[in-house]
């Protein structure tokens, strides 16, 4: 008899079709109705919904969670593994596409480009520009990454060797690679923040990283620096950042992130022509998404059937299953 899979995420047709030949795939919409889904489920796969104990209580089959995503901040982790329910994200497949995302945003906030396109498309284009319309060269300037795991690195590629840029990074391990192909130097953050010209967030959201950018932190930043976040909105402190752009503590910010999402239509954010703000779209790509979705589908299967030995957030699961 085939494992039950509760999808709260659309599938792609041919991943749904792959998935059927393994499981009894049942899909749904909405937080209400995979709480009552779950009753009868072996598994579950999907994106973008707070998972909480008091639905995990409704699911005494349970096995596996596959996440179609890298972070898995919407998970109570231990929870799971206390209950021996093994949780798989898609870490790899999303790099790229979320460095390129990473770069399009210093590059948008460095040549003003939003606030500039919306310029012109408001018909204020008369003659050439002045100085009060310039950015800012990206190409020679500092990079300070805060989290040099891949999506960090695959940034600090992109810097070094297509805008010859400085890299200067955080991180709890040194990153040798790193050093030796981009030149990238291990600093703290206070002198990360002081030195740096873009400083891009690249970190998960865990209770030490929560409000890691306050306003302490914005004020040891240079007066033209230029704020990053394409990480988990709540690593900055949203209305300390909101005070700095508007006082001209930093030069700008671009996000794709925000504290809370989607990001209200009254949000302080959206009057600021400094800030370049994007609906979380990261890994947001036909062939990525595509790809994390394939991902997350096989690792659900090989959880169901023992076999998964990768992508595995609490790996500790595995290990009490295969010593009994």
């Amino acid at each position: 008899m085939k494992p039950t899979v509760v999808a709260y995420k659309p599938l792609p047709e041919d991943v749904a079709a792959e998935l059927r030949r393994h499981v009894e795939l049942v899909q749904v919409d909405g937080a209400a109705a995979l709480t009552e889904a779950l009753a009868n489920a072996d598994g579950a796969i999907g994106a973008s919904l707070k998972i909480t104990p008091g639905m995990l209580d409704r699911a005494p089959r349970l096995k596996a969670w596959s996440t179609i995503s890298v972070g898995y901040d919407n998970f109570d982790v231990p929870d799971l593994t206390r209950r021996g329910i093994v949780l798989a994200h898609t870490p790899d497949v999303l790099t790229e596409s979320t460095a390129d995302t990473v770069f399009s945003l210093i590059l948008a906030s460095a040549r003003r480009v939003v606030e500039l396109a919306e310029w012109v498309k408001a018909g204020n284009w008369k003659r050439s520009i002045g100085p009060e319309l310039y950015g800012t060269d990206v190409r020679g300037k500092t990079i300070g990454i805060v989290g040099l795991g891949r999506i960090g690195a695959a940034v600090a590629r992109r810097a070094a060797l297509g805008f010859r840029m400085r890299v200067l990074y955080t991180n709890r391990h040194p990153h040798p690679e790193a050093e030796a192909q981009y030149g990238a130097r291990q600093v703290t953050l206070d002198a990360l923040l002081a030195e740096s010209d873009f400083i891009c967030l690249q970190v998960p959201l865990m209770p030490d990283t929560r409000h890691l950018i306050g306003a302490a932190e914005l004020a040891k930043m240079k007066r033209s620096a230029i704020l990053i976040n394409a990480s988990r909105g709540p690593v900055v402190d949203e209305a300390a950042l909101i005070d700095a752009l508007r006082d001209g503590t930093i030069r700008a910010a671009g996000l794709d992130v925000f504290e809370h999402e989607p990001l209200a239509a009254d949000s302080p954010l959206l009057g600021l022509k400094n800030v370049v703000a994007l609906p979380h779209i990261g890994s947001a790509t036909h062939e990525t998404r595509h790809a994390m979705a394939c991902c997350a589908a096989d690792n659900l299967v090989k959880a169901l059937t023992g076999t998964l030995r990768e992508n595995v957030v609490n790996p500790e699961v595995l290990e009490v299953a295969r010593a009994t």
